[in-house]
């Protein structure tokens, strides 16, 4: 998944709409993840993008393995339904009520090139654990969340309970405040943007955003947090943008 959007000094940094980026964002909203091509035609309008164009970004990304196509209905190929998984959960993560345990995924791992341990971090940061030190992740166990088969060969998983406080421990792993900061930029921009193009570039980085949300329990966030806010926000988008493609 991409990375959270930025800030800068004049707010959040979105990224320019693609045809590519319209026709993903459409498909990983979508419950089953494909539509004919007659409907995305009808739904990559209102942002700009013209039959041709679509036409020409559907033959890339089956060629890219993105999509697959049956007939004139296109949908989301193994590997983005695994992102739309994903996606899923950052809207609506799975929780339950914290207990003081912490997880913890110790990388017993060695002789593993630059690649591999790229792949190793990526993945662990995608379960919203946080690296302590080289090799130690860690995060409170209030989640609910399938852990992938590969990762037992090469990381040891614990639960635990630290020494030091919890709210100090995730002051250290978390940067909560830039985090919040960010969401807050993004509810303003929401509020702000009009023209379907302006609102689809929001929302798809709200989403980015969601993915970096570490979801801890509440009693460890600082007050006002503005994830529910962003989520209830998404949500409702989300139901606008399927009635529209209906």
């Amino acid at each position: 998944m991409n990375p959270p959007v930025r800030t800068t000094g004049r707010g959040a940094e979105l990224r320019p709409l693609s045809a590519r980026s319209v026709v993903l964002s459409l498909l990983l909203g979508a419950h089953p993840p494909e539509l004919p091509v007659r409907d995305l035609v009808s739904a990559v309008a209102p942002f700009g993008v013209g039959g041709s164009t679509l036409r020409a970004a559907l033959s890339r990304m089956v060629a890219a393995g993105d999509l697959r196509r049956t007939g004139t209905v296109y949908g989301l190929s193994d590997r983005l339904l695994e992102r739309q998984r994903r996606q899923d959960e950052a809207v609506e993560p799975h929780t339950r009520p914290w207990d003081g345990d912490w997880e913890m995924a110790v990388v017993t791992a060695i002789g593993r090139g630059p690649a591999e341990r790229a792949e190793l971090r990526a993945k662990l940061t995608t379960l919203r654990l946080a690296e302590l030190r080289e090799g130690v992740w860690l995060r409170p166990a209030n989640l609910l969340r399938p852990l992938p088969a590969d990762l037992a060969p090469v990381a040891q998983r614990y639960t635990a309970r630290p020494d030091q406080p919890a709210s100090a421990l995730v002051a250290t792993l978390w940067p909560l405040d830039t985090w919040a900061g960010t969401a807050r930029t993004l509810l303003a921009h929401i509020e702000r943007a009009g023209r379907p193009a302006d609102r689809f570039t929001a929302f798809a980085a709200v989403v980015r955003h969601l993915l970096a949300d570490p979801v801890l329990p509440a009693e460890l966030l600082p007050a006002d947090w503005p994830a529910p806010a962003l989520r209830t926000a998404y949500a409702d988008y989300r139901r606008e943008v399927g009635a529209l493609v209906r």
